[in-house]
């Protein structure tokens, strides 16, 4: 035995660690508009600062480090299509409690150059507002969202899935054959 290996440790992780990295997030591709409403606010945030450090003879800075939390949760929420955590499931902007989720179903439709993500609901949960994602015949789940196939990792979702979700939560794998288990 070497001594990194005597001096090596192995400490448990908990099972709900609260770092924002750990999360299972998928992106809409890159929007132009999305960076020019980045850009707008950053510099916008910055104009307000030098104005109020001119006006008023206060520290500019201080509104920039006020802002600067808001503007990138701003942004990664625009870009956010899919992602859960220890505090649930979004879909775009739909934010869905764990409680309500019975399994998650992907499908990749042959020639198509998306991944469909969704969610089975539990039998007497209502699809919640602003699910109105367009059926797709590949896609036998009530709520979905379709993101690019090179953006969506099933190994990485189900790694993420065994971290946070519920242990009653499966991941599915729909294709023309049927449905079958993730593994």
């Amino acid at each position: 035995m070497t001594d990194a290996q005597r001096n090596h440790t192995t400490v448990p992780r908990p099972n709900g660690r609260r770092g924002r990295w750990e999360r299972y997030r998928v992106t809409h591709p890159f929007s132009p508009k999305d960076l020019a409403g980045l850009w707008g606010a950053l510099l916008g945030v910055v104009g307000l600062a030098v104005l109020l450090g001119w006006a008023l003879d206060m520290k500019g800075g201080v509104v920039i480090v006020a802002a600067m939390p808001f503007i990138v949760s701003w942004f990664e929420n625009r870009r956010t299509a899919f992602q859960f955590d220890q505090s649930g499931v979004r879909f775009g902007e739909v934010l869905l409690p764990w409680t309500d989720i019975a399994e998650f179903v992907v499908a990749t439709p042959p020639n198509d150059s998306h991944a469909l993500i969704g969610a089975r609901l539990r039998p007497g949960v209502s699809a919640p507002a602003g699910t109105g994602a367009a059926p797709h015949p590949a896609m036998p789940a009530q709520v979905h969202v379709a993101v690019q196939r090179e953006k969506f990792h099933l190994q990485k979702m189900l790694t993420k899935a065994r971290t946070y979700a519920p242990p009653h939560i499966r991941i599915m794998i729909a294709d023309r054959s049927g449905e079958r288990p993730a593994t």
